[in-house]
């Protein structure tokens, strides 16, 4: 309860602030949440942050929903020749926003969070992608070095980076596999055949369910 007064009043008071602009409600409520996890204990620093992610989504929104449409149906990928679906179109066009946008959202972030703070934030713009896919990866390469880790995790964090320029989760998991991508090529080229793992990791899964069903079967008899 006392941090649902505590976003409330903070809301109320970063409404009244920015009110010389068109602030989007559902932006302000998003950011005023987010800001909320970083549990800063500072006002003020709470409300300048909230200030540039609110922005921010607006920004990509407006981009989003004025120039969604600039790719018309029936254009082709020049490489394959195959029809650009519409995710395909959706995303080259908010691609095309000015890097403005991003760095505005860097700079305002920085000028008042930690390092651990602004990543803090990326995960919450990327719903925690880039822990989650290192989780998969680790669980299915248990032999995994640090030099992968490292490599893994520098193309997750630049897909994150990139992902927050994009409105939506189809459009953010579409960012996510050029990287992903880029990784597979990755063990691919060391030596490590990515398709040969994948495939062991599926056998492996399969293998522990079906014991995990048999062990509750016969708990069962």
């Amino acid at each position: 309860m006392k941090k649902l007064l505590s976003i409330i009043i903070l809301s109320l008071c970063i409404t009244t602030t920015m009110q010389a602009q068109e602030i989007d409600e559902g932006s302000l409520k998003k950011a005023t949440g987010w800001v909320a996890n970083l549990q800063l204990n500072d006002p003020a620093k709470e409300e300048r942050v909230t200030k540039v992610i609110a922005t921010h989504l607006m920004a990509i929104r407006d981009w989003h929903n004025s120039h969604g449409n600039m790719i018309p149906d029936g254009a082709i990928n020049p490489q394959t020749g195959k029809k650009l679906s519409a995710l395909d179109r959706m995303v080259i066009a908010d691609s095309s926003q000015p890097a403005s946008i991003r760095q505005a959202l860097l700079d305002g972030l920085n000028a008042d969070l930690t390092p651990e703070q602004v990543e803090q934030v990326l995960d919450l713009y990327t719903v925690g992608k880039v822990a989650f896919t290192m989780k998969a990866y680790k669980d299915m390469i248990p032999d995994m070095t640090a030099e992968d880790e490292a490599v893994l995790t520098k193309n997750l964090k630049e897909a994150r980076l990139m992902a927050v320029d994009f409105k939506n989760m189809k459009e953010i998991s579409a960012i996510f596999e050029i990287f992903k991508t880029k990784n597979e090529q990755y063990f691919t080229n060391s030596g490590r055949d990515w398709r040969t793992m994948y495939s062991a990791y599926v056998k492996r899964l399969k293998a522990q369910k079906e014991a995990e069903k048999k062990a509750a079967q016969q708990k069962k008899d």
